[in-house]
């Protein structure tokens, strides 16, 4: 036998082996599938066999009371040189259950203006029990001739918020920083207050 025929012969003993590891590769899966289905063992795959695609399912947030829903409504007191609203003007929410709701911003004003907003509730009882983890309302903003911003509020209304209170309105009030500070819109409770004026030396 030739040096030629020799290596053909191992060149196709080689092609076996290789096809014959491709086979093995793929019968693995339904193997190992088919033994963890017999024996129980990984509850995952037979899971995933009965929901294909599906993915276990997280662990519920169990503060989160899904028994009532609480209606809140956004308002803004937009009286000034600016535009001013919410992205939507109400939603549906459970209590213990984290919301974000956008307010859209824009200074209409030719010059720069140094803004904040002041939130307040209705019924006054919410406010306890209305949780902001972020707000724009924090701080302060300084905005460039017709800059516009769009900023979140995230907030979880507390489940333990009084059974017969099945709506909130979440108003804002935006004032410039230096100016006259306006009233919140009445039947809200402002949750600051305006720092009262300092009367400078030799005024009168």
């Amino acid at each position: 036998m030739g040096p030629r025929r020799e290596n053909l012969k191992m060149v196709g003993k080689l092609g076996v082996i290789t096809l014959g590891m491709f086979a093995f590769g793929y019968a693995l899966v339904p193997i190992y599938n088919a033994i963890c289905e017999m024996t129980g063992i990984n509850v995952l795959a037979l899971a995933e066999r009965e929901v294909p695609g599906a993915r276990p399912a997280l662990p519920a947030n169990t503060q989160v009371d899904r028994t009532r829903s609480i209606t809140v409504e956004f308002d803004v007191n937009a009286r000034g040189p600016w535009q001013f609203k919410p992205a939507v003007r109400s939603l549906q929410v459970h209590p213990g259950e984290l919301n974000t709701v956008m307010y859209e911003f824009q200074n209409v004003q030719n010059r720069t203006m140094a803004a904040q907003a002041i939130p307040s509730y209705a019924p006054k009882q919410s406010a306890a029990h209305f949780n902001k983890l972020e707000c724009f309302c924090f701080n302060q903003y300084t905005l460039a001739p017709g800059e516009k911003k769009a900023w979140p509020v995230a907030f979880v209304i507390d489940p333990k918020l009084p059974k017969d209170v099945t709506t909130i309105t979440l108003s804002y009030t935006f004032f410039e920083v230096g100016g006259k500070v306006p009233a919140a819109p009445e039947g809200h409770a402002p949750q600051v207050r305006a720092v009262p004026a300092v009367s400078l030396p030799g005024a009168v």
